[in-house]
């Protein structure tokens, strides 16, 4: 029996399609429109139909600054800090947000209604990450034993460039443009094999334009780590 992640994946492969005949005909760019650069036709093709997004415009300005002024307190209660334990966050503070105003959780369930196929049980405590303008995320991979199939993030206060990269093969990637309030998801291929970033403020290109990196809040919405198929 396939997973509920597999099967959302292959319920939204007509629309993931449609975004990618949209950016490989240069539209990407254009309002309304994804952007997204890729090393090939074949790899964007590939990690578009496995679940890799971007929903640009997903927010209103209003939206983004009631979630903005919502975080703002918790996260001013801690300094920026130079290192990630684990060494891939640079200048950045964290928190974890259960509780949220009824305006904000109609946003979060707006987000989880986009990105997470039906009946798959979310992590109730959202991650808000707050990356100082000089921050940076190296590549990595989000650990299974934390978060499930699926990672949604709503980026606030700043655009920036997320790049994956094969653990394969060096030489395959994909580039996301992240508009300010903008929606990216992460699923499938793009998930697991891929490792994802945010490039630094002058390292911020995009289709070679400079993508001006600025102070970036952003809300993190992901669903449980599903319990391994028995043999």
């Amino acid at each position: 029996m396939q997973s509920r992640c597999a099967v959302g994946a292959r319920r939204a492969r007509w629309a993931a399609w449609q975004y990618a005949e949209r950016a490989l005909h240069g539209r990407e760019g254009a309002p309304g429109q994804p952007a997204v650069a890729a090393s090939s036709e074949a790899l964007l093709r590939r990690l578009v139909a496995g679940g890799a997004s971007v929903v640009p415009g997903f927010l209103s300005e209003e939206e983004e600054a009631l979630l903005a002024g919502e975080v703002e307190a918790q996260l001013r209660r801690g300094r920026y800090q130079d290192a990630h334990w684990d060494g891939v966050i640079h200048r950045y503070r964290e928190t974890e947000k259960s509780h949220w105003s009824k305006e904000s959780q109609e946003i979060l369930q707006r987000v989880r209604d986009t990105a997470f196929p039906p009946g798959v049980p979310q992590l109730a405590q959202v991650h808000v990450l707050d990356l100082d303008k000089t921050g940076y995320i190296k590549p990595h991979i989000d650990s299974v034993k934390f978060c499930g199939c699926t990672i949604a993030g709503l980026s606030l206060l700043s655009s920036s460039v997320m790049r994956l990269v094969s653990e394969q093969n060096v030489h395959d990637w994909l580039d996301l443009l992240l508009e300010r309030r903008s929606l990216y998801i992460l699923r499938g291929p793009a998930r697991y094999e891929f490792t994802h970033e945010i490039l630094k403020d002058e390292e911020s290109f995009f289709g070679g334009r400079k993508v001006p990196r600025e102070r970036r809040i952003s809300v993190i919405c992901r669903n449980l780590p599903l319990p391994s198929t028995p043999p």
